[in-house]
């Protein structure tokens, strides 16, 4: 990449052998099913997260709110993380495009709602109420530090949405760093929810797309939901055959970014003026803080270090700050990282 830049994943390039897949890939009218490149991703993203059939799409958002259109109807209610990106970042789309209601919970340090509360927020049927139709659940928790959230509490969650009849979709935008970093394999989380929809183009370093996993039935319609939302592609294997690339070879890999994010984090805690908590430092996103002895805001820090270095961060509230690691985040980029941010908080 030409600049250092911390601000997120998605700001990653694909790498030199996804271009190179790219220009090669075999392609065809992925609306009517014949892109054999598209095909082939799905169906080795549906084996990767232990479900029978997979969906691309362009983003996230859309994966996961044709999944959302899909479970669930016009005054249906979804449970889900107050803090959670489909609350908080998806422009409130279950709502204003699906008629679908949210009813959020508070969710701990780690990014959980506690079953017993998801199950108290089933409603009664009764029609002065909305009907319960949906969990909606992510993994890793991006509001919380990214963290990697363990397989038994998704089967406590399952075990709330079975008792009721509710379906489970998962967010799981960075579902491979959540596995790699419990050193497990995806399907030890997904097989506890019906539905996941995961990013290519975050960690795994591809350029566009994600992809929504689950039954065959479920993915036939969650097709007719894609195209309602404009997200029926033609000959998209060209961005298909990125997203295979990084699934053979880009998950694994993982682990690196999770290690410079480590050092990253300890680097910074060893730093005054900077508070970090090294405990939650799981995958490949450091959030961190400006102490209150620090006259500087965040804004003033991020230019300073721009100006100085042409290192890149995002701020996060009024005092903080996130800095996420990825495959152009390199040993020295780290060096340079906290080199800028010392000089940011000494004048320099």
């Amino acid at each position: 990449m030409d600049k250092i830049d911390f601000r997120s994943d998605t700001v990653s390039w694909p790498t030199p052998a996804m271009r190179e897949a790219m220009a090669a890939a075999p392609v065809g009218d992925d609306v009517y099913g014949e892109d054999p490149t598209v095909n082939e991703l799905e169906a080795l993203a549906a084996a990767m997260t232990g479900k029978d059939a997979g969906l691309f799409v362009a983003s996230g958002t859309m994966g996961n709110l044709c999944a959302i259109l899909t479970h669930a109807g016009r005054g249906d209610e979804a449970i889900l993380g107050s803090d959670s990106h489909v609350a908080s970042w998806e422009a409130g789309s279950m709502a204003a495009l699906g008629g679908v209601v949210p009813h959020p919970l508070p969710t701990d340090e780690f990014g959980r709602m506690s079953p017993a509360a998801v199950e108290s927020a089933v409603r009664d049927d009764d029609p002065h109420l909305p009907r319960s139709r949906l969990v909606l659940v992510e993994n890793s928790y991006g509001a919380k530090n990214g963290y990697p959230l363990p397989p038994a509490y998704f089967e406590d969650i399952e075990a709330v949405a079975r008792r009721h009849g509710l379906s489970i979709h998962m967010d799981g935008a960075r579902l491979f760093n959540a596995a790699v970093a419990q050193n497990i394999p995806a399907t030890d989380i997904t097989r506890h929810v019906d539905s996941v929809t995961f990013c290519l183009s975050k960690g795994l370093c591809a350029p566009v797309g994600s992809v929504l996993c689950g039954s065959r039935d479920f993915v036939h319609r969650a097709r007719r939901a894609r195209k309602s939302l404009g997200g029926g592609m033609r000959q998209a294997g060209v961005l298909a055959a990125a997203g295979i690339v990084a699934l053979n070879g880009m998950v694994e890999r993982l682990t690196d970014d999770h290690a410079r994010a480590r050092r990253l984090a300890e680097g910074m805690a060893q730093m005054p003026g900077i508070r970090v908590d090294l405990d939650r430092v799981r995958t490949n996103i450091v959030f961190f803080d400006l102490t209150d002895d620090v006259a500087l805001s965040p804004v003033e820090i991020v230019e300073r270090m721009k100006q100085s270095a042409g290192v890149l961060v995002g701020t996060n509230g009024p005092r903080g700050f996130r800095a996420v690691t990825h495959y152009w985040i390199g040993d020295d980029d780290i060096s340079s990282f906290l080199g800028s941010l010392a000089d940011a908080l000494n004048g320099a």
